[in-house]
């Protein structure tokens, strides 16, 4: 692997960009693992921590793993980025995984 194309890699691992059109198309970089989801909330763990986005028939249009891209499309209400120290989010956490 040629240096150019190993710093490509780390910096799309850290790069991370929430791209909302219209609250009906959303696109996700930077995101390592998607936790759980329906079609009212997706919990996607990113670079930069949880990121719950909820709406209403939402559905995952495309989901790229090597390159840590997710779109979804549906009616986007909220997006939050959950701190994992707050005891808010241990409830929060609590929940998704009981």
């Amino acid at each position: 692997m040629a240096f150019g194309e190993e710093h490509t890699s780390q910096r799309s691992q850290v790069s991370h960009d929430v791209i909302l059109k219209g609250r009906k198309s959303l696109e996700i970089t930077g995101v390592k693992e998607v936790e759980s989801f329906d079609n009212e909330e997706f919990l996607l763990e990113t670079v930069l921590g949880y990121l719950s986005v909820r709406g209403h028939n939402l559905h995952m249009k495309n989901l790229d793993v090597n390159e840590g891209v997710v779109s979804i499309e549906g009616k986007v209400d909220d997006l939050v980025y959950v701190d994992q120290t707050s005891s808010k989010t241990k409830g929060f956490m609590g929940k998704l995984f009981k």
